[in-house]
């Protein structure tokens, strides 16, 4: 019997490497990523918890802390999850509706197309 996943994914193959990645919203810095993870979009907690799949109750103190809408690569989903949860930070489903493919592909598209900043020659 075939298993559905609540949370939003998205299947990447770059040559013939195919990688499953799967959408959550998270309050943990870039720092704790592993480094399959992507960030697709970064700002208030206010404005990333629209995304979760299940409703999360925030004060005013907490609107404003950092958050993120992230990639999580499947295969170091347990270890990405842990990480993020040992350190005290909120790891939620994104909602499926608000973040389905279509809009997993146009971000994944805009992030890869973001300008990557050269070293300087020392």
């Amino acid at each position: 019997m075939r298993q559905l996943s609540i949370t939003p994914s998205i299947t990447v193959t770059i040559g013939r490497h195919t990688r499953l990645y799967f959408a959550f919203v998270t309050t943990a810095p870039a720092d704790l990523d592993s480094p399959a993870t992507m960030t697709l979009h970064a700002s208030t907690f206010a404005d990333v918890v629209g995304f979760a799949a299940d409703p999360i109750t925030h004060d005013a103190d907490r609107a404003r802390m950092p958050a993120r809408l992230v990639l999580v690569d499947a295969m170091e989903l347990a270890w990405q999850r842990a990480r993020y949860r040992g350190n005290h930070h909120i790891f939620v489903h994104a909602d499926p509706g608000l973040v389905g493919l279509n809009t997993l592909q146009h971000w994944l598209w805009q992030r890869l197309q973001a300008p990557v900043a050269s070293p300087v020659a020392a």
